[in-house]
């Protein structure tokens, strides 16, 4: 049975959903007003995984995740580059979908804009004015009045006593108290606004998750998803806007991904320490990057390095190695063996680490029957490419990849001047010149191509 680490209750659980056989999944997208980084790119490949393993499960997944188009950081952005915001968020957006795509990561099935949603926005704020959990203050903004909802700090485990302000939480003296948050915002001369029964203005962070989130998938649904610097105060005030206003419990399981750092500092855009996801795909292919992100357990930090990048490039290149000049097959697997250690990895709360050395194991085995029966190895190559996929993994063609560059700019040899060398080197073997031979091996591995001789030829690819 799948059990998932559900941050409101602080334990794994079994994980059963609130409708038998459909899963309503919203994960909090990207702000858009720059270019992905490798913070976001954890987020969006583990609940990509996250997704396909619950549909290999037979789940009907309705998987939702919002983009943020209109806030501060947009407005501030915008003005510097004396851009429309408009053209500002599609350009980013358009980026977004550039750099994931190249990861692999399924798009969403509903993929909101807090700018499309203002009507939803609107009538959540409405309800929680009826409802006494909001109030109009001084300077013409709505806030949300957190001491009168009485499970607040439920999901963060914080007092209101302890608390102190937190990321994006404004602090004046028109709130009644100071972690009161803002709900809608009153028209600032220059900016963006739509009009309101409070007059023109633009929504606050908050409110905009808790309105995207319950219009796709209703007031309670499943599982929410996001990095854990949202946990608060973004998640915790969605779940006072959203059981405010509906009534009703929020979400059942909560899942937060753990940071990714550098010199031990978390990467963010606000520290300036970050590597966008186009600089590391300039070096490295993306199913390295991708490989990179799951070689750690979603919930636990991620350490950036060049040294990680390098041994996640190695691994799969490895796994590549297992499956290439192998056929796919329907065959089915003989051993269940590896099946079993995977699914039992990614049933413990998505344990990709033990899921990918469950692979390893079955390319050592792959490996073994080649050099017996290869034969035999084939419908073990299928199962790896089952797998694999089951985590994005192995999607292209090993001669793909194994002799791809992803997008390197330094110069090297053609994919013609290589195989050409290949061709003087077997003639020379051939004529039994082997210095001319090993030469040029040697002069090939000196720029980085690697060549392999089998039963089959001599391959090559790229170190």
């Amino acid at each position: 049975m799948l059990t998932i680490h559900n941050s409101l209750t602080k334990q794994k659980d079994p994980f059963t959903p609130i409708e038998p056989g459909k899963v309503r999944l919203y994960v909090c997208g990207m702000t858009v007003y720059d270019y992905c980084h490798v913070g976001h790119a954890r987020v969006m490949i583990v609940f990509d995984v996250v997704v396909r393993y619950l549909r290999s499960l037979g789940y009907e997944v309705t998987y939702v995740r919002n983009i943020t188009d209109i806030d501060d950081k947009i407005i501030q952005r915008a003005n510097e580059n004396g851009e429309d915001i408009n053209q500002l968020t599609d350009r980013f957006i358009q980026a977004m979908y550039e750099d994931t795509d190249a990861l692999n990561v399924i798009r969403p099935d509903i993929e909101p804009r807090a700018t499309q949603s203002i009507p939803e926005i609107v009538a959540m704020i409405q309800s929680l004015l009826d409802k006494n959990y909001a109030y109009l203050t001084d300077n013409g903004d709505v806030c949300y009045a957190i001491q009168r909802f009485e499970s607040y700090g439920q999901l963060s485990g914080k007092h209101l006593d302890d608390l102190r302000a937190g990321e994006r939480v404004e602090v004046d003296e028109s709130k009644q108290h100071p972690l009161d948050f803002v709900l809608w915002k009153t028209a600032k001369s220059g900016e963006p606004s739509w009009e309101s029964p409070w007059g023109a203005g633009r929504p606050g962070w908050h409110i905009e998750c808790s309105a995207m989130s319950t219009h796709c998938l209703g007031n309670h649904f499943d599982i929410h998803g996001g990095g854990m610097d949202l946990q608060f105060p973004h998640h915790e005030n969605e779940i006072a806007q959203s059981e405010g206003a509906t009534g009703e419990g929020f979400v059942n399981v909560w899942m937060h991904n753990g940071f990714v750092r550098i010199n031990d500092e978390k990467m963010s855009k606000s520290l300036n320490n970050f590597f966008t996801v186009r600089e590391v795909l300039e070096r490295y292919q993306p199913e390295v990057v991708r490989y990179f992100i799951l070689t750690s357990h979603y919930r636990s930090e991620l350490n950036y390095s060049e040294q990680e990048l390098e041994a996640a490039k190695q691994s799969i290149t490895r796994l590549y190695i297992a499956i290439r000049d192998l056929p796919n097959t329907d065959e089915p697997c003989p051993d269940d063996s590896y099946n079993q250690r995977f699914l039992t990895a990614m049933n413990d709360d998505f344990n990709t680490p033990e899921a990918l050395a469950a692979l390893f194991s079955l390319s050592k085995e792959i490996n073994i029957l080649r050099r017996k029966k290869v034969s035999e190895a084939i419908p073990l190559a299928s199962e790896l490419r089952r797998l694999g996929n089951l985590l994005g993994l192995l999607q292209a063609k090993p001669e793909t990849f194994l002799q791809g560059t992803s997008q390197e700019k330094e110069p090297g040899l053609s994919v013609t001047e290589i195989e050409q060398l290949i061709v003087e080197r077997i003639d020379a073997r051939k004529n039994r010149d082997f210095a001319t031979a090993d030469q040029i091996r040697a002069d090939l591995t000196a720029k980085g191509i690697i060549l392999e001789d089998n039963a089959q030829g001599t391959s090559w690819r790229k170190e």
